[in-house]
């Protein structure tokens, strides 16, 4: 928390004492009150302590399944016990706890150029948005129509996200007219070398690893830079309810070995892979990342974890997974609540819809998961540009999202409370009928409003003479704008460009060969 000013009391007519101090250290300060961001959370103190022991039971009492033999010997080793069927092991919460006190408390998520370094969390106690990861589909900004992600797109999308203030990072979509069991590797390649921003990364396969760190290596101008200045970061996840895949704890290992952050990812599915209630969800969540982080304090130990967990409700009328229902919201609050009460550095969804179109449900579902989220206290929000559960980008709703982000960083900024905020000499002098518009304190300080650079405030005569031309079209224009002026080139050097795509060669043979040769086994 800053230090601020003193707050003094209202100084009074006729009043001969001088005005008292009230001191920070007072016991009920305004400027405690008003210098940290709000916050809003479903836990008080009891429930979030009754919280975080079931999740701590839940690991020692049952445990998680790891399927990967090294780590699970290693976890016995570290002090983990046998659990009640093959490949279980159970987690002593003396061992959990020694992994949560060795876990680094903060992160840096380095861009390629200093300027766009992020330090986790926030020194101001802000957060970071970065753009959706995962999406199949892409709403082109041009015409609204929608098609399969391509690499065109994902061009387009690293184009967009460079301008976009509020975004510190950006993650890859899952691409088309690739090889499938590459396509990651193609995506990857083709946002970092559009991007100095810090890019997220996703392994689809345990064969894939291993390339996408070699690309971070090149684009970050060797394996060494990549140690001192992580210019990425990787999602490993677990497999709900209480699974760990052999490829995701690969992940961890190789994370560990370049010290790249690990996102360590939860997706339960109420009323599919978690129990239908919003605190069983937050549980499961809670439960599978802690395994996550104890995993990596035993096979790369100091590797700095991100508790992510991304919460989905099922509909129970379709089966259709859900992001932005109210019991997601709920979940995805209280998770972040119990993270934080572990003291991790978390990350979840701030932006995305259930709609598959950026029309008024989805500003609206957006809008209010955002908030919900950047109450909750979350680091890093995710899911900016991302519609229809996380499945499609647009370009267009990634720039209204920024909007968005924009006017929540300013909204939880704390307000200075002091007598020049307040106006007060001439608050307390005004005459009958009087007004400020002439004001000192108006002309110093007209300039720090808050102004849109998306959302228009435009009267009735000026909207109908611009042909009603709105928000949605202004993101657009910007959004087009930008795609039609960023370099062809990209950001990284001729060599370079030229080492990752001989390597992304190498492994679309090699990976497809693998991957065919499986096949014919079965």
């Amino acid at each position: 928390m800053g230090e601020t000013a003193p707050i003094t009391t209202p100084k009074r007519r006729g009043r001969k004492n001088p005005p008292k101090t009230i001191k920070p250290a007072d016991a009920f300060s305004l400027d405690r009150v008003f210098a940290s961001r709000p916050g809003f959370g479903f836990l008080d103190a009891d429930r979030a302590q009754y919280m975080r022991q079931r999740t701590l039971a839940l690991l020692q009492d049952y445990g998680v399944m790891v399927v990967h033999p090294a780590a699970k010997a290693a976890f016995l080793k570290a002090g983990a016990k046998e659990g009640p069927d093959a490949g279980r092991i159970r987690l002593p919460r003396e061992l959990v706890q020694e992994a949560l006190a060795a876990t680094p408390k903060t992160a840096v998520f380095a861009g390629k150029t200093p300027q766009f370094d992020m330090q986790i969390p926030r020194v101001d106690g802000g957060f970071i948005l970065r753009t959706g990861t995962g999406a199949h589909g892409y709403v082109d900004p041009r015409d609204a129509s929608y098609r399969n992600m391509d690499l065109r797109a994902v061009g387009e999308i690293a184009a967009v996200a460079n301008d976009l203030d509020q975004v510190g990072f950006i993650a890859h979509p899952f691409v088309h007219g690739v090889p499938e069991v590459t396509a990651d590797i193609h995506a990857y390649a083709r946002v970092t070398a559009n991007t100095n921003k810090h890019v997220w990364m996703q392994p689809y396969q345990k064969e894939n690893i291993d390339y996408l760190m070699r690309i971070a290596a090149i684009a970050a101008g060797g394996e060494d830079t990549l140690r001192a200045r992580p210019n990425t970061s990787v999602i490993t996840c677990s497999f709900t309810p209480l699974e760990f895949k052999y490829m995701d704890t690969e992940v961890i290992i190789q994370a560990g070995k370049f010290g790249v952050p690990i996102h360590a990812c939860s997706l339960p599915s109420a009323g599919g892979t978690a129990p239908l209630s919003v605190p069983a969800m937050a549980l499961m969540a809670a439960a599978e990342i802690l395994g996550m982080m104890t995993m990596a304090h035993i096979l790369s130990p100091g590797t700095p974890v991100i508790a992510t967990p991304l919460m989905f409700t099922l509909d129970m009328r379709t089966g259709s997974a859900l992001q932005s229902s109210v019991e997601a919201l709920q979940a995805a609050n209280m998770s972040i609540q119990i993270m934080k009460e572990f003291g991790m550095m978390t990350h979840t969804y701030g932006a995305g819809s259930d709609t598959p179109d950026a029309d008024h449900q989805s500003m609206a579902e957006r809008a209010l998961l955002m908030q919900n989220i950047v109450l909750a206290g979350a680091d890093i929000l995710g899911g900016v540009g991302q519609l229809e559960c996380a499945t499609v980008f647009s370009p267009v709703q990634a720039v209204l999202d920024n909007e968005i982000g924009s006017m929540l960083r300013r909204f939880t900024r704390s307000p200075q409370i002091d007598e020049a905020a307040l106006n007060w000499e001439e608050l307390a002098q005004i005459r009958v009928g009087g007004h400020f518009l002439d004001s000192d304190h108006t002309v110093t300080h007209c300039r720090d409003q808050f102004l849109p650079k998306t959302f228009t405030r435009q009267n009735r005569d000026d909207y109908e003479s611009s042909n009603r031309r709105g928000a949605f079209e202004q993101a657009r224009d910007t959004a087009l704008e930008t795609i039609a002026n960023a370099p062809e080139s990209g950001v990284l050097s001729a060599d370079q460009n030229r080492e990752i795509a001989d390597l992304t060669k190498i492994a679309d043979k090699h990976i497809v060969d693998v991957y065919s040769r499986a096949v014919e086994t079965i």
